[in-house]
């Protein structure tokens, strides 16, 4: 992948605690052919360095592999405006597991779970504790025009990929090289992305090492899963309340740019935004009509 990157991630030397960075991936290489995007992909997170080494460094106690687990979610693969937004969260090893056994009972994020069972007041409370509790998180913005290049399925994936990746990369620069750690991905949905071993390999991770797993409903099976769904759902809501500011007449704050009858009907009265998904067939129409 091709990008630029603001505030980028400083070297290990730099005894700095956390560190964000910002991403501009504006071309992808896909099978060894690299694709110019239609629009970048913005992406941005956040790493705390130090409870990463604490957390799944060896230690003369603990002289096994350390496992850690990287939940990757989506949110809006079904609106006909905007961006689909794809987060990624790496949760402190002890409370990182399965929902049902309650690895996060008495944390501050004891009421976390699948972000669609949970109120919006409830998400926007967890949002910033998930941020700050989690070791590395990172939330990618596909836009509408790559989801018009490439289609929603695969522009959800590159999501997934890029998320993926770019922790792996972020968490390579600060674990010893010799710990050989293993990496978990447990994916919300029924497929795993098409990870770019071959780029991933330079970072001192090789494919063995990288276990990827599809979890259908895992947003309310396991906790980083849960964690990325929250990121990646009130993430994109804050898109479309900018949005609806701009552009009120569509009632976006109400619909979060699904098709609904109030949607459709600001659409025939208004017209297609620059931010409507034009392969959608519901907006391909009114374009075509």
């Amino acid at each position: 992948m091709s990008s630029t990157e603001n505030n980028p991630i400083k070297s290990p030397a730099m005894p700095k605690h956390t560190v964000q960075t910002e991403r501009v991936i504006e071309q992808v290489d896909i099978k060894g052919q690299y694709i110019q995007l239609a629009a970048p992909i913005q992406l941005s997170g956040q790493i705390n360095i130090a409870e990463l080494i604490a957390q799944y460094s060896l230690s003369l106690e603990n002289l096994q592999p350390a496992t850690l687990q990287i939940g990757v979610d989506e949110a809006g693969r079904g609106p006909l405006l905007g961006s689909v937004t794809v987060a990624a969260a790496i949760l402190p090893a002890a409370w990182s597991g399965l929902i049902e056994n309650e690895p996060l009972k008495n944390t501050p994020l004891s009421i976390l779970t699948d972000s669609k069972q949970l109120s919006e007041k409830k998400r926007d409370i967890l949002y910033p504790l998930v941020q700050q509790h989690a070791v590395a998180h990172i939330v990618a913005d596909i836009p509408p025009a790559v989801i018009d290049q490439v289609n929603i399925l695969q522009a959800t994936m590159l999501g997934m990929r890029l998320c993926t990746e770019i922790l792996l990369e972020v968490v390579a620069k600060y674990l010893d090289e010799e710990q050989k750690a293993r990496f978990e991905i447990l994916i919300d949905g029924n497929r795993c992305p098409d990870l770019d071993y071959v780029s991933i390999a330079k970072y001192g991770i090789q494919e063995p090492a990288i276990d990827c797993q599809a979890w259908v409903k895992g947003d309310g099976r396991h906790t980083s899963i849960a964690a990325a769904s929250i990121l990646a759902k009130v993430s994109r809501d804050k898109t479309m309340y900018a949005l609806d500011a701009e552009h009120p007449e569509y009632g976006i704050a109400k619909h979060k740019g699904y098709p609904t009858r109030a949607h459709m009907e600001a659409i025939a009265a208004h017209g297609v935004l620059a931010a409507h998904r034009r392969s959608f067939a519901p907006v391909r129409k009114v374009l075509e009509s």
